[in-house]
């Protein structure tokens, strides 16, 4: 086996030796723990630890972090190729489809002007053929027709060098980023095949842990994915990133002990990334809605509420694109998952200056409007907005189908009403599996579950809140409602089974949050 590189106390005594330490931790000059790869180069020794860091970064997709060791290795080494190969890859993110081609190119255009020009200039021929395959990522064309010419080119890197991991696990990104429609289990499946012998070969290695994760985030496989997710905090316990990915295994398995554990991790080490960089603390993002979602399904709703509030607060002082969106789930998850209908009014934010969330922001208000007996103020809500055909997003057409239900049982129309929830579950279906905490805002399954038990349809109520369990296992919200469900059917056996799980779950759960008997039922976490 080769001989990896970490790391560790000798690397960072190596910076150290050249002024170059990068303090990317809360403690100044500590080593970073990020994984271990093995990735010989042909640049100054004294600048290999930075692009290691920067490779180690870019696997855990701390893209800024990254790019700033790959820049510091260039600027020790002008003619160290593969760092010019690193930063530009920090360019390139494919699980969430996003790539700056003008920035990559800049880069490269630093190493030479021409590709013809750069291939010719590196030393070595592994580094040649590893230089290729950025240069046919950034190369002509639409950005999906690139994606697939790149995967092939990572094929064949990976196939000619199999002992080397990078490549391997590179190519299992590469697979992943070419799912342009969402989840593709062909897809994704190929690239845990990839990314698998790798983990096994160096447990250590971040880049594997992190693309199985990726590619087993889903109900279905989830399981197949818990010991890269059990392994990869401590694998990479200095990324913000790596900390919170686990999650995506543990939400899909509905393990919130752990999403909540894993989130808090996240927050923690990247606020103190924040703030070592001078800014301000992250309150409105993806750890932390994640964790506010963790919060609610243990029925911690003090904390949630904690956690809520200092994001409504950053709505008032100047939030970005992103953090308004995390605000608008946030705050959804609080009225739906908390079960009150009235705290949407007490997280209240004027989101003007993002229109493209006046949909869902009036989505919650409208459904508590329908709660609370207010069908006509729903209604007004519900006008602001088009079809449920229009054309854009899928989840708009949900969220409009899920108000005209209501709005139509509200109204008396029975059939009507339980025909267009029908309609909305039907629409979930046909989308690629989702990761995370549910990304239609008020799950339909779950919605037209709630109807059918209000409307004593309780046999067509269970399979309801059984589909919705498949899609989000062990929500509470839709085990409450099984249980309740089951009762009314008289299978105690289920009842008392969603109850146990309940009960696991919610061990922890703030005063009054309570599991209900068989007979009856307590709490406010119907829907």
């Amino acid at each position: 086996m080769k001989k990896q590189r970490w790391i560790s106390t000798s690397s960072v005594a190596a910076l150290t030796t050249v002024g170059a330490l990068l303090t990317l931790t809360p403690a100044p000059g500590a080593a970073q723990n990020l994984g271990s790869v093995d990735f010989p180069t042909s640049g100054a020794a004294e600048a290999q630890p930075h692009f290691e860091a920067g490779l180690l970064l870019l696997h855990n997709f701390e893209y800024e972090d990254a790019a700033t060791r790959f820049r510091k290795a260039r600027e020790i080494d002008p003619g160290f190729a593969m760092a010019y190969w690193g930063e530009a890859q920090t360019h390139n993110h494919p699980i969430w489809m996003q790539q700056d081609r003008d920035a990559a190119l800049a880069i490269l255009e630093q190493y030479a002007s021409t590709t013809s020009e750069r291939l010719a200039r590196i030393p070595t021929e592994r580094e040649r053929d590893w230089f290729e395959t950025v240069e046919v990522l950034y190369g002509d064309g639409p950005k999906q027709f690139r994606d697939f010419r790149y995967r092939d080119a990572m094929r064949r890197l990976s196939e000619k060098y199999p002992d080397d991991h990078d490549a391997a696990a590179l190519y299992a990104l590469s697979l992943l980023g070419t799912a342009h429609d969402g989840r593709d289990f062909a897809i994704y499946m190929k690239a845990a095949a990839v990314a698998q012998p790798v983990f096994e070969a160096n447990p250590m290695h971040p880049g594997a842990a992190h693309y199985i994760i990726h590619a087993f985030d889903d109900p279905v496989h989830a399981p197949l994915g818990l010991p890269a997710a059990r392994a990869y905090s401590e694998i990479a316990p200095d990324a913000s990133h790596a900390q919170h990915m686990t999650s995506h295994i543990f939400v899909a398995m509905g393990l919130w002990d752990d999403v909540v554990t894993a989130n808090v991790r996240a927050r923690d080490v990247q606020n103190a990334g924040l703030e070592g960089k001078g800014r301000r603390p992250n309150v409105c993002g993806h750890y932390t809605s994640w964790l506010h979602y963790g919060y609610l399904q243990q029925g911690r709703l003090k904390d949630a509420a904690a956690g809520m509030e200092a994001c409504r607060e950053r709505m008032a002082d100047g939030p970005t694109r992103g953090e308004a969106g995390y605000f608008v789930n946030m705050r959804a998850r609080a009225v739906i998952d908390g079960g009150d209908w009235g705290v949407g009014d007490a997280f209240a934010a004027d989101l003007d200056a993002f229109p493209n969330l006046a949909l869902p922001y009036d989505f919650v208000d409208a459904l508590a409007a329908l709660r609370t007996g207010d069908a006509e103020g729903a209604a007004q809500l519900r006008s602001r907005h088009g079809k449920p055909d229009d054309e854009g997003d899928p989840r708009r057409g949900i969220l409009l189908l899920e108000l005209d239900g209501l709005i139509a049982l509200a109204d008396g129309d029975v059939e009507a009403g339980i025909t267009l929830l029908e309609e909305a579950a039907t629409r979930e279906e046909a989308l690629p599996y989702e990761f995370g905490p549910p990304a239609t805002l008020m799950p339909p399954h779950e919605l037209l579950a709630a109807e059918l038990a209000a409307l004593d349809r309780h046999a067509e109520a269970r399979t309801a809140w059984e589909n919705q369990l498949a899609r989000t296992p062990n929500r509470t919200q839709s085990l409450l409602g099984l249980a309740v469900t089951a009762t009314a059917l008289g299978d105690e056996v289920a009842a008392r089974e969603a109850y146990a799980v309940l009960a696991e779950v919610w061990a922890g759960a703030d005063t009054g949050v309570s599991v209900p008997t068989v007979s009856g039922r307590s709490g406010n976490f119907i829907p």
